[in-house]
């Protein structure tokens, strides 16, 4: 009796045209473009796609079916809904580190007054896990779900850090060194430098690269291997965060992601 075959496809690694399915992946478009917005009709979903109407109406109508998207009447709006929120979800339950890194994350927005918070990188860019908000009325805001490019975020340059250079070559090499400030490091000699400076230190500064008036300090959590696996930060306004700050901001977020390191069944990577 013949085996029944297991494991991956041989066409696992091919992502030509012809091993994806073309509707799904402009469904998942969809999905990603409602994520991005905070609501839109049939027809401006239908213009930013570039997709007919009649083909983005029953994609909608398939998601709503699952619980992925939701309209709003009497507008005809339509959202993410309450199913993409339960798949995202499983992403968090892949890994400790949200769960145990909350006591550590509310401590820190104590000791400093700043926002603390919480992200991996997915996809060579930092992925924001979650937050823990000062009370301040001024302050940093990186909801959950929230991308930014690895250059100019301090979980990012954190994690650079850390990693190994062919590893940072790669991830500068495909997704470049986009400009947003006058402070960004556009070359990579000066990122590098940059992160050299971080591992000496142990914490990453972001010192208004990403957004003007704003600063942020980071380090890594590292897992059982001694790799960085996440990132702990705490940001704010640069009005209060100001470079003689980092010094004594610095120790306590490294403190802080020691912790988490720990609590997680991490260890420091070996000098």
């Amino acid at each position: 009796m013949p085996t029944k075959p297991r494991g991956r496809p041989k066409a696992f690694h091919d992502k030509t045209d012809q091993n994806t399915v073309q509707a799904l992946d402009r469904a998942l478009g969809l999905l990603s473009t409602l994520a991005n917005h905070p609501g839109l009709t049939l027809s401006e979903l239908a213009e930013t796609s570039g997709q007919a109407v009649a083909t983005v109406y029953r994609a909608l109508i398939t998601l709503q079916s699952h619980g992925m998207v939701e309209s709003e009447d009497p507008a005809q709006v339509w959202h993410i809904g309450p199913g993409a929120f339960r798949v995202g979800s499983a992403f968090l339950r892949r890994t400790k580190v949200v769960e145990r890194a909350r006591a550590a994350m509310d401590a820190l927005m104590r000791d400093t007054g700043e926002t603390a918070n919480l992200g991996v990188e997915v996809g060579d860019e930092v992925l924001f896990l979650s937050q823990v908000e000062t009370h301040q009325a001024i302050r940093a805001f990186f909801p959950p779900g929230t991308i930014a490019p690895m250059h100019v975020s301090g979980i990012g340059k954190a994690l650079l850090a850390w990693y190994p250079e062919e590893k940072v070559k790669g991830i500068l090499a495909r997704k470049g060194l986009e400009r947003f400030t006058t402070l960004t490091h556009t070359s990579e000699t000066a990122l590098l430098r940059d992160l050299s400076r971080t591992r000496d230190r142990g914490f990453a500064i972001d010192d208004q690269e990403r957004a003007e008036g704003m600063r942020c300090v980071a380090a890594p959590i590292f897992n059982a291997h001694g790799e960085p696996v996440a990132g702990l930060s705490v940001s704010g306004p640069a009005f209060r965060m100001g470079l003689s700050d980092a010094t004594r901001l610095g120790a306590l977020v490294r403190a802080a992601a020691d912790k988490v390191t720990e609590a997680t069944g991490g260890q420091q990577p070996t000098p």
